[in-house]
């Protein structure tokens, strides 16, 4: 009886490890997506983005093993997509240089992703122009602001998921982006009034 017990037993776990891959794979399939928009509007850089979201499924799937299930996956991806971004600003300032931006979104190419009912090319460049200039306001930002901003109105999270995803407080996310939305809105008409 011990012999069937030890025989099965690496067949058991085979079979759980099979099913803990498919788990994962559907995980990676639905929210690869959103991690790389997010990842993507935070950086304004694509090689970036695409390192730091394989960067975000690898710590993930290492320890997908230790994911509780406390929060939605989608949450807890977003936390380790988070603390990259974070971990790669931070290593960037220490490093006291910064890399020219290259191979940044180019706002024409960011105006083809956003979609427009605009119609004439005017219509069209003056779409782009405020599209800049809202991106211009972002990156003026806090961290933190730009964390929720882009949380709230890229990934359409609410916000008890931003609070979730973030580790802040509820109330503490609605200051956050109270204080960006003011920002945001106040360059926003300041550029205007210079043009």
């Amino acid at each position: 009886m011990m012999a069937a017990c030890t025989t099965l037993e690496p067949m058991v776990k085979a079979a759980a490890e099979e099913i803990a891959a498919q788990d994962f794979d559907s995980i990676v399939a639905s929210h690869r997506p959103q991690i790389f928009r997010f990842l993507l509007a935070s950086t304004r850089d694509v090689d970036l983005a695409e390192t730091l979201t394989q960067d975000c499924f690898l710590k993930a799937h290492r320890n997908w093993s230790g994911f509780r299930g406390e929060s939605s996956a989608l949450t807890w991806l977003m936390r380790i997509a988070i603390n990259l971004q974070k971990d790669h600003w931070r290593n960037r300032r220490l490093q006291f240089w910064r890399h020219a931006r290259t191979n940044s979104v180019d706002l024409d190419e960011a105006s083809d992703w956003l979609p427009s009912g605009e119609r004439t090319v005017e219509q069209q460049l003056l779409a782009k122009e405020k599209v800049a200039q809202v991106w211009r306001a972002v990156e003026n930002l806090s961290e933190r602001q730009r964390s929720v901003f882009l949380l709230r109105y890229v990934e359409e999270l609410e916000l008890k998921e931003i609070a979730e995803t973030t580790g802040m407080g509820e109330g503490t996310v609605k200051a956050h982006l109270s204080r960006a939305l003011a920002r945001v809105r106040k360059e926003f008409g300041n550029n205007r009034e210079q043009d």
